[in-house]
């Protein structure tokens, strides 16, 4: 069991930047993939962005390409969402997920943490 946490979030204005953090109790080596999603309030978990450890390839959303950035530590283990431009209806809870070389098929979620963007 891997375990995941988040941190990095809180209260931002709209155009301003928050950078998230996403910390795997695991080795840097063992990670295969990380992904951020996000549940906005009242609404289903959305994806937001996503890489991968073998080809480095990133794959973003929509609605938040060239405004997002992910990212990895590779020897800390630890992934990064660079948000930018962010406006209210980037506010959401932001899950991060590590998949493990040994378990392609499984994603190991953590809380979240919360980003709310407001005047």
């Amino acid at each position: 069991q891997v375990h995941v946490v988040e941190s990095g979030g809180g209260l931002v204005q709209p155009g301003g930047s928050l950078r998230l953090s996403c910390k795997a109790s695991t080795t840097a080596s063992g990670i295969a993939a990380m992904g951020w999603y996000r549940e906005p309030p009242g609404k289903q978990r959305e994806f937001v962005a996503s890489l991968s450890a073998t080809t480095g390839n990133t794959i973003y959303a929509d609605s938040v390409e060239d405004r997002f950035t992910i990212s990895r530590d590779n020897a800390e283990s630890t992934g990064y969402l660079q948000m930018n431009s962010l406006q209210p209806e980037d506010t959401a809870n932001y899950l991060c997920y590590v998949i493990m070389f040994g378990a392609l098929s499984t994603r190991n979620w953590g809380q979240g943490t919360q980003v709310t963007v407001s005047l």
